[in-house]
C-alpha cells in the first residue's frame, strides 16, 4: 500500500469529514479548543482518532513514554473520551477519571457539553504544558 502523502493536519481533516454530522460538530470544536491553548500544539491521527500532542521543549524523557502526547479523542458510542495518556498529574475541574496508569478520561456529551468545559479543559492542558516545559 502507497504511503500517505496527506499532512498531519490533512489527515485529521480528513477523519473528521468522514464523522456524522452531530459528532463531527463536536470533534471540530474540540480540536479548535485544543489547537487555540498553545501554538506548540500540534495534531495527527493516532489510534485512528485525532489526537493533539506537544512539540516544543521539554525535560528530557525516554520515548517510550510517550509524554509528548497530551490528549486523543477517543469517540465510544456516541460519546467522545478525552484521554490524556500523562494526564492524571494535573488535577482538574471536569471532573476527569483518573487511572492508575496515569491516564485522565474527560467525557464530552456533544457539542453544548463541550461549550461549557472549554475554560477548564484548557487550564488542564496548560497545566498539563507547565509540567513537561523545560
Amino acid at each position: 500500500m502507497a504511503k500517505s502523502t496527506l499532512s498531519d493536519t490533512q489527515q485529521v481533516e480528513e477523519l473528521i469529514s468522514k464523522l456524522d454530522l452531530d459528532i463531527r460538530e463536536t470533534v471540530q470544536t474540540i480540536r479548535a479548543i485544543i489547537l487555540a491553548t498553545d501554538p506548540e500544539i500540534n495534531e495527527q491521527v493516532k489510534w485512528n482518532s485525532p489526537s493533539f500532542y506537544y512539540t516544543g521543549a521539554m525535560k528530557p524523557f525516554d520515548p517510550k513514554e510517550y509524554k509528548r502526547d497530551i490528549v486523543v479523542c477517543n469517540l465510544h458510542r456516541g460519546k467522545i473520551l478525552l484521554v490524556f495518556p500523562t494526564g492524571a498529574k494535573v488535577k482538574d475541574k471536569l471532573k476527569g477519571k483518573d487511572y492508575p496508569d496515569g491516564r485522565k478520561i474527560i467525557t464530552i456529551n456533544g457539542l453544548a457539553d463541550v461549550k461549557t468545559k472549554q475554560k477548564d479543559l484548557q487550564q488542564v492542558i496548560k497545566d498539563w504544558l507547565a509540567m513537561v516545559e523545560k
